[in-house]
């Protein structure tokens, strides 16, 4: 009898073991499948916010909590077997519906956080610029009380003045990004451009610096929009220079009015001297008036080539060029008779 009880013990510990095994083998397989298995994310993605020290068993209670993760212990377990737990990196990172598990830590992992976009828009000032940039939710403002003279100097830049000192372009950042940081990269992006371009310039040109080439090129980007007849304008404007002639360009007036300035230009203000009024000075204006994009820096340096120096906006955005006052007079009247906004230079 004890042989018998003996076997049927060993036969006992033998299914347990057994059970044991294909209990582990089944509950490995489930966690398996469960890992791989899509989380019950909404169409929309899910941005989670996963601050430094923040660990994978809070972010997966929460996940829990709102219904996107049905076995959050199985997916701590598992990455904490795996050591992932401790390679989650902080910052901000979108749930997009077709995560599992296993892709989720992938992602925390990656550092592939929420990139938020903001744009500078060419022909714009830059209070404008620096309006837009305050107005977003995600940025950390340390400049928003500073002077532009401050922040000027707090850019450490090469140029001489904070306006037109920012390349108009769309620029990338996280959230927590300073607004100091994002006019770094746009005043080092319009630099580089700038120096690109000045290194490849016309021979000839009437300018001292880049500097003043820039401030050519934001005249040139409130002028037109018309990429096509940059190089025309930038050919007037250069060919003024060279023979004396002032520039005599309304957005500079514009500019130099301020506030002053409700949509229209009057007499009185062509004839009222200010530093940017090229009805009333000679060359170029102390700073640029606008930011200027690649198109206008490129049409500054290479001007083309021609004998007009004059123009006239025909008023669907592209102008009529006149190498004599009297052919341009004529296009003023033209054009003038079509529309009450035509602008002339």
């Amino acid at each position: 009898m004890a042989l018998i009880s003996g076997r049927r013990l060993l036969i006992i510990v033998v299914l347990l073991c057994v059970s044991v095994l294909l209990l582990t083998a089944g509950s490995w397989l489930a966690m398996r499948q469960y890992l791989d298995s899509p989380l019950a994310l909404p169409d929309e993605p899910v941005v989670v916010d996963i601050e430094p020290g923040r660990s994978l068993q809070q972010l997966a209670n929460q996940l829990s909590a709102e219904g996107y993760l049905a076995w959050p212990r199985a997916l701590v377990l598992w990455a904490r077997w795996h050591g992932f737990d401790r390679r989650i990196r902080s910052g901000e990172y979108a749930l997009t519906a077709n995560l599992t598990p296993t892709t989720l830590m992938d992602l925390l992992m990656s550092g592939r956080v929420v990139q938020y976009p903001i744009t500078f828009v060419e022909g714009w000032t830059v209070r404008q610029a620096l309006t837009n940039l305050w107005q977003q939710d995600n940025i950390t403002q340390v400049l928003a009380d500073k002077s532009d003279e401050d922040i000027h100097a707090a850019l450490e830049t090469d140029l001489p003045a904070l306006e037109g000192g920012l390349f108009p372009d769309t620029y990338f950042y996280t959230k927590g990004t300073t607004d100091l940081a994002i006019l770094r990269r746009a005043n080092q992006r319009l630099q580089q451009v700038l120096d690109e371009e000045w290194q490849q310039r016309a021979v000839g040109l009437p300018y001292e610096s880049p500097w003043q080439a820039l401030i050519m090129a934001s005249i040139i980007e409130r002028e037109s929009g018309y990429q096509a007849e940059k190089q025309d304008i930038a050919g007037v404007f250069v060919r003024r220079l060279q023979t004396g002639m002032r520039l005599q360009s309304d957005p500079t007036v514009i500019y130099g009015m301020g506030s002053r300035y409700d949509g229209v230009i009057y007499r009185s203000d062509l004839n009222t001297t200010t530093a940017y009024n090229t009805y009333r000075i000679n060359g170029l204006p102390p700073t640029p008036i606008a930011l200027a994009g690649r198109d206008s820096i490129h049409a500054s340096l290479q001007p083309g080539e021609g004998s007009a120096l004059y123009f006239v906006s025909r008023g669907d955005g592209s102008h009529q060029f006149s190498d004599t006052l009297e052919e341009h007079n004529a296009a003023v009247q033209r054009y003038l008779r079509g529309g009450a906004d035509s602008e002339t230079n």
